[in-house]
């Protein structure tokens, strides 16, 4: 970890994805789907971009281990909520049942990382590999579902949107499951 500066290229990228989460909202909630879709886009390519210069760079810090990841539950919740709550002009609308599912998740492991003793620990923000796959569904079909909103209804979006959406739902049950397990037996041992 890079423990001299938190003000690096990474980190201000992620705050920019912090800033861009109310714009991203206001599109979304107004029915401007195109802006909410391409502003999602943005952020997500953010996301992917802090992350290589991190790595690739060395400019990895305690700050961004914990601004990191809440920015990215920031902009999935939004997205979540907004996506179930049926804004203005929406024809696919992620279930409620799934965007609680999903939240709640996010919420109680985010709540487990910020309790435990070391929270700042970079080492407690470290997903599992189930739990990388139930981000990056969740990722697709957001995107998805702000896509297809963009495009307006088409009948060939019925069979396709349920299946992803159940997808998401049990990969959010199951991620979450698995890390509580972990939790637990590392906690014991």
């Amino acid at each position: 970890m890079n423990h001299t500066s938190p003000l690096t290229l990474p980190n201000a990228l992620t705050l920019l994805r912090i800033l861009a989460v109310p714009f991203f909202a206001i599109a979304l909630w107004y029915g401007h789907h195109w802006q909410a879709f391409i502003l999602f886009a943005a952020a997500s390519f953010t996301d992917l971009l802090d992350g290589f210069i991190a790595r690739a760079f060395n400019q990895s810090s305690d700050l961004g281990a914990v601004l990191d990841p809440a920015a990215d539950k920031l902009l999935m919740t939004t997205a979540f909520l907004l996506l179930a709550f049926r804004t203005q002009g929406m024809t696919a609308p992620i279930p409620v049942w799934v965007a609680i599912l999903a939240i709640t998740r996010d919420g109680l492991l985010s709540f487990y990382a910020f309790a435990s003793t070391d929270r700042l620990s970079s080492s407690k923000f470290h997903p599992n590999t189930l739990g990388k796959v139930s981000t990056a569904v969740q990722l697709i079909a957001v995107s998805l579902g702000l896509f297809f909103n963009a495009l307006g209804y088409r009948p060939w979006m019925d069979p396709f949107l349920p299946e992803m959406y159940w997808l998401v739902a049990a990969l959010a049950l199951l991620s979450g499951i698995h890390y509580f397990i972990r939790a637990t037996r590392s906690a014991v041992a």
